[in-house]
């Protein structure tokens, strides 16, 4: 495996574990699905050049797309949070609630 291969799969995984293992904000899940969303962005940009693929071409560009939305709309439900709850504890967070 090629040292580029290995950081940008260990970065992935990293996000993963770091989103699994420390669940005690919103902010520092949502920055792990960022990290997650970035190292994706870059395994497609990646695989997409070094073979040369048309048809790949827009596909980092829709992820980043789609990832940009993604963080919008969890900053809002972070601000929405916050104000309502008064933190942005995950364990305050339950759908059980009303």
């Amino acid at each position: 495996m090629l040292p580029m291969h290995f950081t940008l799969n260990s970065t992935f995984i990293l996000s993963i574990l770091g989103l699994s293992m420390h669940r005690t904000h919103l902010m520092s899940a949502l920055l792990c699905i960022e990290g997650m969303m970035l190292a994706l962005f870059i395994i497609i940009t990646t695989f997409s050049s070094t073979n040369n693929l048309q048809t790949m071409a827009p596909a980092p560009i829709m992820l980043l797309a789609f990832s940009a939305c993604e963080a919008s709309v969890g900053l809002a439900l972070l601000v929405a949070t916050s104000r309502t709850h008064g933190n942005d504890h995950l364990k305050n967070l339950s759908l059980l609630q009303c």
